[in-house]
């Protein structure tokens, strides 16, 4: 039997490690721009002086954009969203990417007609992961409330972002336990768990 959250009508992607195989080595790019290591990239680069976050952005995008053309599915991801959309449901992608990054990663990973343009949103569309605003925007475009929706992530920042905007969260473990599990709804090891 399907899991009931399949009847959610709106559900919104992590990209990076949840609809394709992970290969961001965020400790050598920290290392690389001289971050430190306990330090959120995103949050250090907003904190930085001007010159610098220009600096840091342009490396950012750059290194993304050299790893999105080798993106790939991860093939339980590949089954939900075929799922999903044979229920009709709305599928949006929220990433700390840029958008552009985003639909080159997609594309290259054989998931670009999955997801329209508008309903991908980057690190420029919406405040980044934690914050709910993505969530919050792509609900807002589609007409659907909170409790229609579900987020999807591999990361603590994607089930606080999708909690923050009272959607349902769920978090597929790629790795060993990391001890932020908790803060998601439900806990799967393969997206297809889902649909059995």
């Amino acid at each position: 039997m399907a899991h009931p959250l399949l009847d959610r009508p709106a559900w919104i992607f992590d990209m990076d490690g949840t609809l394709t195989v992970p290969v961001h080595d965020f400790a050598a790019l920290r290392a690389q721009l001289g971050i430190p290591a306990t330090d959120d990239i995103l949050g250090h680069i907003e904190a930085a002086a001007p010159e610098r976050q220009r600096a840091l952005r342009a490396a950012v995008h750059a290194w993304e954009e050299g790893l999105a053309a080798a993106a790939v599915a991860q093939e339980d991801a590949l089954a939900l969203l075929d799922a999903l959309a044979a229920r009709g449901a709305r599928l949006g992608v929220l990433t700390r990417n840029t958008r552009s990054t985003a639909l080159r990663t997609l594309r290259a990973a054989g998931m670009g007609e999955r997801f329209a343009e508008d309903d991908v949103l980057g690190r420029d569309e919406a405040p980044a992961k934690p914050a709910p605003d993505g969530v919050q925007a792509l609900l807002a475009a589609w007409g659907l409330a909170p409790d229609q929706a579900v987020m999807v992530g591999d990361y603590v920042f994607d089930a606080r972002a999708g909690r923050a905007a009272g959607a349902a969260t769920v978090l597929v473990l790629r790795a060993d336990d990391r001890g932020w599990e908790a803060e998601a709804d439900l806990l799967v090891n393969d997206l297809r768990a889902l649909l059995a």
